[in-house]
């Protein structure tokens, strides 16, 4: 029976989410013990950009606009993100990494690049782009 290529790709990507909860889980803990890992991809999210509105970070995150609000308080309790004031629109507010958070978070993304490169160091760079690309791609068709 020739295996099937997309339930292969399921389990697949099924390893690769059970791995990824346990590195977000790592990361969140090694930024601050008290950070809920569940709020760390607001965090991520925030790295892409200098501040974004909530209804934006609801959009990007799939997530109920109260869990947000809890993820930010909690957050800003923590020193990570801070409230702003929208230049654009006064009644509104955007939530910004705090230039602290920014830093430690990019010096931590660059550990994990790291080791990505060492476990990858063996692989043909155009296997790794087009790996990249691939799962763009799949990213993009949700």
């Amino acid at each position: 029976m020739t295996p099937d290529p997309v339930a292969g790709l399921e389990a697949a990507l099924m390893d690769i989410w059970r791995i990824g909860r346990v590195r977000l889980r790592e990361r969140a803990r090694e930024l601050d013990p008290k950070l809920d890992p569940a709020g760390f991809p607001l965090l991520v999210l925030l790295t892409r950009q200098d501040a974004m509105p909530m209804s934006a970070l609801v959009a990007e995150l799939g997530i109920e606009k109260s869990t947000l609000t809890r993820q930010i308080d909690s957050a800003a309790r923590l020193g990570l993100v801070e409230r702003r004031t929208d230049p654009e629109d006064a009644r509104a507010r955007l939530v910004a990494l705090t230039p602290d958070a920014r830093r430690r978070l990019a010096a931590q993304r660059d550990v994990y690049v790291g080791r990505w490169r060492e476990q990858l160091a063996q692989w043909d760079p155009d296997d790794v782009a087009t790996l990249t690309g691939l799962l763009h791609r799949l990213c993009l068709t949700d």
